[in-house]
């Protein structure tokens, strides 16, 4: 699928869900193509979703990490992730990561109108509500390596919107959440 100029992050995952969806795939999973998202991973991921509802491709659980970043990126990343968990109460390390693999209900569920969202926050919004409404999430770790090719889609504006998505959220609705059984929650082997 070939969209005409950048018209944000969140609309072209919307765009491709809807795509799967229509098609009738049970698992949706969303990647980076360039290569940031190994596809090693992808036999680990579709037998993880056996017992999830959504795999995330984890920067920041053991084993799991981050080649050919720089050390503001390093932070910008890890403190966002950290105010993200914190204030939303999310159960996830890392939430603005997007090589995920979706059930088809969850996509289905999630209340869109509340992740209007351009930037990564849109990947932020989708983790709260999907816990929120009480799937199983487990994350997967992944070793994230930074393009050859192109620039990060990062900008003053897009961290900006990704803050203000979280602190609104935290103080409007992020009670009650119906929290996961813990013991299939963490990390399946």
């Amino acid at each position: 699928m070939h969209r005409p100029g950048k018209i944000g992050l969140g609309t072209a995952y919307v765009a491709g869900f809807k795509w799967a969806l229509e098609r009738g795939y049970d698992y949706i999973l969303q990647m980076d193509c360039d290569f940031s998202h190994h596809p090693q991973y992808l036999p680990i991921f579709l037998r993880k979703i056996q017992q999830a509802d959504l795999v995330i491709g984890s920067r920041y659980v053991p084993g799991g990490g981050i080649i050919n970043w720089g050390v503001l990126r390093k932070l910008l990343s890890g403190g966002g992730n950290v105010f993200a968990r914190m204030m939303l109460g999310l159960r996830v390390r890392d939430c603005t990561g997007g090589f995920r693999c979706y059930r088809r209900h969850v996509i289905e569920d999630i209340p869109w109108g509340e992740v209007d969202l351009e930037g990564y926050g849109f990947l932020i919004g989708l983790a709260y509500q999907v816990q929120r409404l009480g799937n199983v999430i487990v994350e997967s770790p992944i070793v994230f390596e930074d393009r050859r090719v192109g620039q990060s889609k990062m900008s003053f504006r897009i961290a900006v919107e990704a803050f203000v998505y979280v602190a609104r959220t935290a103080l409007t609705q992020r009670w009650p959440i119906r929290w996961p059984k813990p013991e299939l929650h963490r990390f399946l082997p």
